[in-house]
């Protein structure tokens, strides 16, 4: 049994949102009750104590789109990549370097990944994997690596025709394999979707193969009208939206999560909103790609579930928070824009995505929710509980700030130490298998 007290302790629970000296006690995985301090410690004598030392106690985040094969790009130049525009980038860096990958270099960019996961406080990843260098089992590979650092995952692998036919449908099997995997896994820390690039990549035959290869239990995980290309050719190729294809082949639905949804029309909110699919914004991306600001404040207020996430950008879920904030505020000329939306997305709908393919609670600290905390070094000059907690995080609070994380009951990291793996060793094996991926890419 564990303890994490003395700190100002926000559950994200509308009957206990705060305490200001509070403590979370977790038993085994799970929540086994919140409140003072004092009152817990002596109702837990026995239990181990974590003291947060005056810091802010809450819920650990969820990161709900995550791109691990993007690890080994941090200082990469490639030879001759000078990008015009969108397709640009990703067949000049991101398509390149998965092309390169070997299964070693992804298992490396996993625990490399997961372990800045941690750092930052992120206990559960959607992540959307690529490395056509290597298909076969890369997901299970990123899944050993979930399982040696303790974090929540659900995975799937990018299905494209973009490098041929015979790679789309190894991709389609890595996808239904791993979800066979994930469905009889019992520990509620794994689970699998079906991945696809963006339509664009898409034929109507890996559609279909995809169709009939997907368990009926899961949904889509896809990139949808993140540049304006992928829409104009939908347009060209197919006469129709991207989301009138989607929702053609069945794609749509509870379980499916679309990336970006940048350049979509209200008919095509309709249909999302409609069929209750997930979208999940990622501003940080969208803006460095110079993809455009997707119509997401209208998205929230149509009650279309949408959270927010990272795209490999960052691992850290307050930076994606502050990016929204000013992005959002930005592109519509309105200074009341986002206060309330991505707060809402972030602590909130994170929450609701993840719950649509992990059985515990997550995202609030209460009894019975997952044991996934995290205590940030925090202690503002000014009044801080329950109301105002998201301008704290906003204006006050980094990933950096985290000093302790623990996920499903498990101590990951304590005062900045990571507990789950030997870090050094894992960052040295990181350094060569990223050297080998550059030379692989610039011989």
């Amino acid at each position: 049994m564990l303890i994490i007290g003395n700190g100002k302790l926000v559950t994200r629970d509308t009957q206990k949102p705060f305490f200001e000296n509070g403590a979370v006690v977790i038993d085994g995985t799970k929540i086994a009750a919140v409140g003072v301090s004092a009152d817990i410690k002596k109702a837990y004598p026995q239990a181990e104590f974590i003291d947060a030392k005056g810091g802010v106690i809450m819920p650990a985040f969820i990161n709900t789109h995550e791109h691990i094969y993007s690890a080994m790009a941090r200082g990469l130049s490639i030879k001759g990549y000078d990008p015009k525009g969108f397709l640009d980038i990703l067949d000049g860096q991101w398509w390149t370097i998965d092309r390169h990958l070997t299964l070693e270099q992804t298992k490396y960019s996993a625990l490399d990944t997961l372990i800045q996961s941690i750092r930052n406080g992120v206990t559960t990843v959607f992540d959307h994997h690529a490395s056509f260098g290597h298909i076969t089992d890369s997901l299970f590979t990123i899944a050993d690596a979930a399982k040696e650092t303790g974090i929540r995952a659900c995975l799937c692998y990018e299905v494209s025709d973009r490098d041929g036919m015979d790679k789309a449908k190894e991709s389609v099997m890595e996808n239904a394999n791993f979800i066979r995997y994930a469905l009889k896994d019992d520990s509620d820390m794994l689970a699998g979707m079906m991945g696809m690039h963006a339509q664009f990549t898409i034929s109507d035959e890996t559609m279909e193969l995809a169709a009939a290869n997907k368990p009926e239990e899961v949904g889509y995980h896809i990139h949808v009208a993140e540049g304006i290309e992928d829409l104009h050719h939908c347009l060209q190729h197919y006469g129709k939206r991207i989301v009138d294809r989607l929702y053609d082949w069945n794609i749509l639905g509870e379980k499916t999560l679309l990336g970006h949804c940048i350049y979509i029309n209200p008919h095509e909110m309709d249909l999302i909103k409609d069929t209750n699919t997930m979208v999940v914004h990622n501003p940080e991306s969208n803006m460095g790609n110079a993809c455009g600001c997707p119509p997401t404040m209208e998205l929230v207020h149509r009650g279309i579930l949408t959270g927010l996430g990272t795209d490999g950008y960052t691992h850290d879920m307050t930076e994606s928070f502050k990016v929204a904030n000013v992005l959002h505020k930005h592109h519509l000329c309105d200074a009341n824009a986002a206060w309330g939306e991505v707060p809402k997305m972030l602590f909130e709908n994170n929450a609701v995505i993840a719950n649509r393919y992990f059985k515990t609670p997550l995202g609030v600290l209460k009894e019975g929710a997952a044991g996934d905390v995290i205590v940030m070094d925090y202690n503002p000059p000014t009044y801080l509980d329950e109301n105002n907690i998201n301008g704290h995080i906003l204006f006050g609070m980094t990933g950096h700030d985290v000093t302790t994380t623990v996920a499903n009951g498990k101590v990951l990291m304590q005062d900045r130490e990571i507990k789950v793996v030997d870090v050094e060793k894992v960052m040295a094996e990181c350094r060569v298998e990223s050297a080998k991926l550059w030379k692989s890419i610039n011989g």
